[in-house]
């Protein structure tokens, strides 16, 4: 019974050696590699947004309404998975700076209706240009078409049909 148990642990591990290569894939650690991934795009995101002054949760909010429109401020707390304290105090920093406008949902005055102002626009057209140039330092070694497969790889191994904030293949719309 034992010799049934390594020997089928032997075939197992025969049969999921990684193409191209001899080290079985359990050996070969996808997380790892995705968090330091993670960490140097996030240095590097972080680094070129700086001149902006927008972060990683500014950017995300600005995109969801770029790309769904005005929302409430509760919608967005659920799109963005944060507490909606916390959405009102994002909301005041994007608003200070005039890259969102705020109003009253003239159906229920205790709602806030959220949209994306002209400069937001702008501001998000400029952030994901500098944002192109990181991901093609980053993955500069893959081709456009591996490029596309590991994006979709990513997507599915995320469990999602439609990421809440993905990047198009052409940058936002710039004026001229």
């Amino acid at each position: 019974m034992i010799y049934h148990l390594c020997m089928t642990k032997v075939y197992a591990e025969a049969e999921i050696t990684s193409v191209g290569g001899s080290q079985p894939m359990a050996d070969k650690q996808t997380l790892p590699l995705l968090e330091y991934l993670a960490r140097v795009g996030r240095r590097a995101v972080d680094a070129t947004l700086a001149p902006g002054g927008l972060r990683t949760r500014h950017l995300i909010a600005l995109r969801l309404l770029s790309e769904f429109g005005p929302a409430g401020q509760q919608g967005l707390a659920d799109s963005l998975s944060l507490d909606p304290t916390n959405v009102v105090g994002l909301l005041n920093e994007l608003e200070e700076r005039e890259l969102v406008t705020r109003r009253r949902d003239p159906a229920d005055r205790r709602r806030h209706i959220v949209a994306l102002s002209r400069r937001g626009e702008d501001e998000l057209c400029l952030a994901y240009a500098r944002l192109r140039v990181v991901e093609d330092d980053m993955f500069g070694a893959l081709s456009a078409v591996e490029r596309e497969v590991l994006y979709d790889l990513l997507v599915r191994a995320a469990g999602v049909t439609s990421p809440p904030c993905v990047a198009t293949e052409e940058a936002p719309s710039c004026p001229n």
